[in-house]
């Protein structure tokens, strides 16, 4: 290889990567500049998070089951993560085609603005054309900036040196001036930082009023208070779930890519539709005003798998939502109320169906306010969501809420309905084993196993124990709370030395007994019996 093809080669090797470069900072200074724009019209316009709503919105049920399985609570940022591992790939392939066609190139990256733009006014939530703000200004950004940076690589003809007393190796060949792409290239990357810090931070600040509204708040003592928690009621053994979940590790499960930061005082529910007498709208201070109830109530996830960690016990104070429907003048079905399903809607654009008849049949199913001693913390629904014991939470427990409307099953799918999971579901009767955890190796002799049961609204009558394939034991049950929480519940387990499969088993108040039969999550919760496998020394 002559010394003028290595140079060549050279040449092209830096060439291409410079391409490649530009790309990307693209890519970057369109995002950057997406997310300050986005601070002037709302957090949730910017093409990444509209994008993977979008994204959510449109991946089949099995898949968002898998992911949540996969990733848990993790799965947002999974996603947000791949969204932006895909348009770095793109944005390369932009900058290598810009190379060549720089025109061509440019229009890749307004393409994707068009996309961006399209995914966020087409959300549920969407405020309109603003939406499309973010998107389309970071994609003419992005694309002036790679056409720009292409223009630096562009080749150009070096005249050879006058009567040169040897040729230079590069003679006649095109070049490009890399000291004037650099300078580019950094005066860009540092104004894309400076734009994606600033958004960054004026979007953070842009619930400040929220966050002050929360701050503010005062829960009044409640008219009802929970009865207080039996003594015996929460286990002390190592391990085992705590009886009260403390918020920060409640589980969430939302399709919420930006937890919505509502101004309290600002904030309007809507209740109407057919049966309601009185269309009523009503603030939160009115709320606050109303007669509160405090119960301690278990939520489960629909999501969650045999032995999954998606369910906790908490206490929640609120409006009891059975007396504001019949202030509206609603009547279930069955004293002749022409609406069987209550649709709420949430300001991010989530629609949950609930029936009426099971929110208006006694239980504490309530608009609440707040959680284990404090306002509802922003990703649990500030300033208000659902809490309906004994169902899903996908066909109760809206978060965020703003509209209720009274209607019925054959004239309206919710959300998720639409995505083949069941109208109605009740949650099934479960338990787990929190301890030992799967492979532990105890020593042989007395070892503790204990965990948890559900079985809201039914409430836990037993819980049973087998090791290997003998004989079901009866497991020692914590002191009940009421049957719309949890029970703990322990085993003394003499242990043998080798590999043990231990598995339990509860039964509900009703005499069902937890399924072996193994379902999947989709329809409607999974069921099959929680096993752990161990090894005693």
């Amino acid at each position: 290889m002559t010394e003028r093809e290595v140079l060549r080669r050279h040449i092209d090797w830096w060439r291409t990567s410079a391409g490649a470069l530009s790309g990307l900072l693209a890519g970057f200074a369109a995002l950057a500049v997406a997310e300050l724009v986005s601070a002037s019209v709302r957090p949730e316009a910017g093409p990444v998070v509209a994008v993977g709503g979008a994204a959510i919105d449109r991946a089949p049920a099995p898949v968002k089951d898998w992911a949540i399985r996969q990733f848990g609570t993790d799965d947002k940022l999974v996603l947000q993560s791949g969204i932006l591992a895909v348009l770095a790939l793109l944005a390369i392939v932009l900058g290598l085609i810009a190379l060549r066609r720089r025109r061509l190139g440019a229009a890749g990256v307004l393409l994707f603005g068009v996309i961006g733009a399209l995914a966020a006014t087409g959300r549920p939530d969407s405020a309109g054309i603003t939406d499309a703000l973010p998107s389309v200004a970071g994609a003419v950004v992005g694309a002036a900036l790679l056409y720009l940076l292409a223009g630096r690589l562009a080749p150009r003809p070096v005249p050879p040196a006058p009567e040169p007393t040897s040729v230079p190796a590069d003679a006649g060949q095109p070049a490009w001036d890399r000291r004037e792409f650099i300078i580019a290239a950094t005066a860009a990357a540092a104004a894309s930082a400076g734009a994606g810090v600033l958004g960054r931070s004026l979007n953070a600040a842009g619930g400040q009023d929220a966050i002050a509204s929360r701050n503010g708040i005062k829960l009044p003592a409640p008219a009802s208070a929970a009865s207080p928690t039996p003594e015996g009621a929460a286990l002390r053994i190592k391990g085992v779930s705590p009886f009260m979940t403390p918020n920060e590790d409640f589980y969430r499960v939302d399709t919420a890519l930006v937890v919505p930061k509502v101004d309290a005082t600002s904030w309007r529910l809507r209740i109407h539709g057919k049966g309601v007498a009185r269309e009523t709208t009503v603030s939160f201070a009115e709320l606050l005003r109303m007669p509160l109830v405090e119960r301690n109530i278990t939520l489960a996830c629909v999501s969650n798998e045999v032995g999954g960690p998606y369910v906790g016990n908490a206490r929640w104070i609120g409006v009891r939502l059975a007396d504001l429907l019949t202030r509206c003048g609603v009547r279930p079905p069955s004293k002749g109320g022409p609406a069987d399903q209550l649709v709420a809607r949430s300001v991010d654009g989530m629609t949950i169906g609930s029936p009426v008849e099971d929110v208006m049949d006694g239980r504490d199913a309530m608009l609440a306010l707040g959680m284990n001693g404090e306002p509802l913390p922003f990703a649990h629904g500030f300033p208000v969501r659902m809490v309906v014991p004994g169902l899903y939470g996908y066909v109760s427990a809206c978060k965020w809420i703003k509209d209720i409307e009274l209607t019925t099953f054959d004239d309206y799918d919710p959300y998720w309905v639409k995505r083949d999971w069941a109208r109605e579901a009740p949650v099934k009767t479960q338990s787990r084993i929190d301890t030992p955890k799967p492979f532990a190796r105890p020593e042989a002799g007395t070892v503790m196993v204990a965990g948890v049961a559900w079985a809201q609204h039914r409430g836990i009558d037993k819980v049973e124990v087998r090791v290997d394939d003998g004989p079901w034991q009866r497991a020692e049950l914590a002191a009940e709370d009421t049957r719309d929480t949890w029970r703990q519940w322990s085993f003394p387990w003499r242990a043998t030395s080798g590999g043990h499969t231990l598995t339990v088993r509860a039964t509900d108040r009703t005499g069902e007994v937890q399924t072996e039969k193994r379902t999947r999550t989709i329809p409607d919760g999974a069921s099959g019996r929680h096993s752990v496998v161990v090894t005693v020394g």
